[in-house]
């Protein structure tokens, strides 16, 4: 077998959510969207990850998922999204913050979404 992505499904009451956390704060570029069917969605994807992010607000009601993206200028992410979003920074974790297990991590998160970054 051979998987070149993995790409997560996220579920939003609203998607002008998700466009501000992955699109304008991640930098992320909408690769595909279609909001005029019963469940309207949008692609967002950078530098070989991606996700899609759909509107239904009943599954985004019981789901509130928080991946993890690793890397390698966690300083630099964390810099740039608490310099222009800062609205968005995790109240527990709003800091490059180094974890007992030995990663650096800090997190951001919107209404649906928790995002940690990391590294090692």
């Amino acid at each position: 077998m051979n998987f070149t992505k993995l790409v997560p499904s996220i579920f939003y009451k609203d998607l002008a959510d998700a466009k501000k956390l992955v699109a304008h704060c991640l930098q992320c570029t909408i690769t595909r969207e279609d909001l005029t069917i019963s469940q309207p969605y949008c692609v967002l994807e950078k530098e070989g990850i991606g996700l899609m992010a759909f509107q239904d607000e009943k599954l985004a009601k019981d789901q509130h998922p928080e991946p993890r993206l690793v890397t390698n200028s966690i300083d630099e992410v964390s810099t740039r999204i608490s310099g222009f979003f800062p609205e968005l920074l995790h109240p527990k974790l709003d800091k490059v913050t180094l974890r007992h297990w030995g990663a650096k991590e800090f997190a951001f998160m919107d209404m649906q979404l928790g995002i940690r970054f990391q590294q090692w």
